[in-house]
């Protein structure tokens, strides 16, 4: 499906770059989608698969970006690339829904967001904020960074990733601060006891079959976890209400824990709908899972966003 090279800034004026889709014979001004991946992932990484068949199913536009620091979009002057702050990322969630409602072929007024695994959490506290946003479809999401740490990471491990964060003039908060370099890990490592930010199998089946085929790196600041750890993006998941919103949820989520999402959807209000996708984490992403995880989504933005 023909797709256009696009390019906006953001508030603090960094590039995003991503691709546009619209249908062939499309006319008249449509609603527009904005999709953005998941913890380190880039776009090539499965979203265009999902664009592709929205708009080959919907009178819609689909507008997909690269994070900062990672793919095709450039960062912060200062600031390391493969470095992961949800605070830039939800507010950059907001800059590309500001260039999207600026083009002339997108109906200003039917902007919905689309965020899986970590951007699932940020589509969530977008969606609560920015009253621009006419429906939220978050998949396998992560809703609550705290808890969500304390589950990956064994608890022996946790007094060495402090030290490594912030204690000590050995610390990544040091070193920052006298000039040197930031502090990296890998997001994955086939030893899931060896240091990394995703530290489970499927992640490291995932991750590692786009690093042959993509330009996705296996990095990411030190700084990325501490910001993880903090973050709690479902707080405001019960002021998403009156916008629809959808939750895709993984039945044996190990990364983004299945019982930590539906406790979240539970605290959010209506309209509100919940689909629940055999498999793990990665699983609906493509493969058997997809056209019933796409379908679903479908279904969601013909009577939501697109009627």
């Amino acid at each position: 499906m023909p797709r256009e090279d696009i390019s906006f800034q953001t508030a603090d004026k960094v590039t995003l770059r991503g691709w546009f889709y619209k249908p062939d014979e499309a006319s008249a001004k449509l609603p527009c989608l904005v999709m953005a991946h998941g913890f380190s992932a880039l776009k090539e990484m499965d979203l265009n698969t999902f664009a592709e068949y929205f708009v080959s199913k919907l009178p819609l536009s689909c507008l997909v970006y690269d994070n900062r620091g990672f793919g095709d979009s450039d960062t912060k002057e200062g600031q390391p690339r493969q470095e992961i702050i949800p605070t830039q990322q939800t507010s950059d969630f907001s800059d590309a829904i500001t260039y999207a409602q600026m083009r002339e072929d997108v109906d200003a007024d039917r902007i919905g967001i689309w965020g899986s695994s970590y951007s699932g959490g940020h589509v969530l506290w977008v969606g609560a904020i920015d009253r621009r946003v006419k429906a939220v479809l978050c998949q396998v999401p992560c809703v609550d960074g705290w808890t969500n740490f304390h589950r990956l990471i064994r608890p022996d491990f946790i007094n060495g990733l402090n030290k490594m964060f912030q204690d000590g003039l050995n610390s990544d908060r040091h070193a920052r601060a006298a000039g040197k370099s930031a502090g990296t890990l890998p997001v994955v490592d086939e030893n899931p006891q060896a240091p990394s930010a995703l530290p489970t199998p499927d992640s490291f089946q995932f991750f590692s079959e786009w690093e042959k085929k993509s330009k996705w790196k296996n990095e990411v600041t030190v700084k990325s976890i501490e910001a993880f750890r903090e973050y709690n993006p479902s707080a405001h998941i019960h002021n998403i209400a009156p916008t629809p919103l959808l939750m895709t949820v993984a039945q044996n989520d190990v990364l983004t824990p299945t019982d930590l999402a539906l406790e979240a959807y539970s605290r959010a209000r209506e309209p509100k709908q919940l689909h629940i996708l055999p498999g793990g984490h990665f699983d609906g992403y493509s493969g058997p899972n997809f056209i019933r995880n796409a379908g679903k989504q479908t279904e969601f933005l013909k009577q939501y966003l697109c009627s």
